[in-house]
């Protein structure tokens, strides 16, 4: 099962370096921006590393879709076609090469944040499983 991982907060001057690191790692430079991973097993150090700037969980299909539907997108910044959308959601969701955009860039939530410096549930930050669902739909 894929993960969605969304970066929070941003980096600001003081964060240590290894953390900025396995967040450029993980192709996260920017708040909003969300990166879906295939293999949740590959990245636990680095999620245990980030845990305090970004939050992530299992993205179920419908969810996923419908992400790639509205914010994917292919290079030159144009939006992904009906009749490749669904080879396209495949690729993403096994973690195989596809001509699109590995990052997506989201709204912010309607409704906003609980807190950027709390973990969930009482916050934001860190892994919240099937919830990446809900905050997922408040931001596309």
């Amino acid at each position: 099962m894929a993960i969605a991982i969304i970066l929070v907060r941003g980096c600001q001057y003081g964060v240590k370096p290894d953390i900025k690191r396995t967040l450029h790692l993980l192709r996260l430079t920017r708040v909003n921006h969300c990166v879906i991973l295939a293999d949740p097993k590959k990245y636990e150090g680095m999620l245990k590393i980030v845990k305090d700037y970004a939050t992530w969980g299992e993205i179920p299909k419908d969810t996923l879709q419908a992400l790639v539907e509205k914010r994917g997108r292919l290079p030159g910044d144009k939006p992904i076609p009906q009749d490749i959308l669904g080879e396209v959601v495949k690729a993403v969701e096994n973690g195989e090469k596809s001509n699109i955009k590995p990052v997506f860039r989201l709204h912010p939530p309607r409704k906003g944040f609980k807190g950027k410096k709390k973990i969930y549930p009482r916050g934001d930050l860190g892994y919240r499983g099937e919830a990446i669902r809900e905050l997922l739909n408040r931001m596309m």
